[in-house]
């Protein structure tokens, strides 16, 4: 167990964030075998190709090198400063870790997993090793993933209105309820039940950094290494639907609204801009407004700022028609039912 202790202070200072290396982190991990994680098909379809290149023409053998099952450099994937990180911003944290830093990192990746690769080591050993390792994540990151993280943001930052919804209501123990299954608030501190001996740590001060992700999933990561903040890693709210063979189709409420624009009111559970619908569910953005102007005049859907944001959100009337539509496809004709007369039996 580890608990992570945070003052009235600590939780003033925490707050959200977002990390695209973590995210290609998480990818290539499975890529390589180090994580048994699925991926969703069309990526997988794409992504694996494209990594036995990457390994074949970059120094990727020697980023993969830096990696075990339980763990990896630290230097490689510094947490995020705030919701807005872009990859440019990673990779700027990258190049501006010192040397001797991430020569320590290295040496203790390579006592966790030893290789005797000549190339690895030659590039592990290099006086430009942070630079080499860091062109490597970039072309990575283009071939992988830079064409996915626009819809993968979409859905981290959808989870990220969710908890700030709580946050505002109820405050930090509601906020944290269902970050996952392993974690939760108790007596002043975030316990993360784990393998290993009980461990108790603080956050000093600084808070704690909170990480949506979709490449976590279904496990969480904590990050406890100074000098960064204390970081939880955990999977954001919707991203099981990636990995789903094929779409929920609307059914009964398609044919009443249209595919699109059931597909929108169904997705509409948790407020969510128009762009992040768009890319949720792969619509052209003005596709999305149009339909969400309908769905609004029929009083199914309204919507309200939140900072630079519009946000979405369904409305009692939209909640009822797609509690009812759910409800009847789940007792589809001919399924069976239960008997009126049916007792539970032990």
């Amino acid at each position: 167990m580890l608990r992570i202790e945070l003052t009235a202070d600590d939780l003033l200072r925490s707050r959200f964030a977002l990390s695209p290396l973590f995210e290609l982190n998480g990818l290539l991990r499975v890529l390589s075998g180090l994580s048994r994680r699925r991926l969703p098909s069309g990526l997988a379809a794409r992504s694996r190709p494209a990594y036995r290149r990457l390994l074949a023409e970059t120094d990727l053998a020697a980023v993969q090198a830096l990696q075990w099952p339980r763990g990896g450099a630290g230097f490689l994937v510094p947490p995020p400063t705030s919701l807005a990180q872009s990859w440019d911003d990673e990779l700027a944290a990258l190049r501006a870790v010192p040397l001797d830093e991430a020569r320590r990192d290295i040496a203790h990746c390579l006592r966790q997993r030893p290789t005797d690769d000549p190339a690895v080591l030659d590039v592990l050993h290099s006086d430009d090793v942070r630079e080499r390792l860091t062109t490597t994540l970039d072309r990575a990151w283009r071939e992988l993933l830079a064409a996915e993280w626009l819809r993968l943001r979409a859905i981290c930052e959808r989870d990220v209105v969710h908890r700030a919804g709580l946050l505002g209501r109820a405050g930090w123990a509601a906020a944290f309820e269902d970050l996952h299954k392993h974690v939760r608030w108790h007596e002043g501190a975030l316990q993360l039940r784990r393998p290993g001996p009980d461990e108790v740590i603080g956050a000093d001060g600084n808070g704690l950094l909170l990480i949506p992700s979709v490449f976590v999933w279904p496990a969480v990561a904590v990050h406890t290494d100074d000098p960064w903040p204390r970081a939880l890693v955990y999977p954001a709210r919707g991203t099981a639907a990636l990995w789903q063979t094929t779409p929920t189709a609307p059914g009964a409420l398609g044919e009443l609204l249209g595919q699109s624009r059931a597909r929108l009111l169904t997705a509409l559970d948790e407020p969510a801009s128009t762009t992040q619908l768009a890319h949720a569910l792969s619509l052209a953005v003005g596709a999305v407004g149009d339909h969400l102007a309908v769905l609004r005049r029929a009083g199914l859907v309204d919507r309200a700022r939140s900072g630079r944001s519009v946000l979405y959100r369904r409305t009692a009337l939209g909640d009822a028609l797609t509690a009812g539509a759910e409800a009847r496809e789940a007792v589809a004709p001919g399924s069976p039912k239960a008997s009126p007369h049916a007792t539970a039996s032990t």
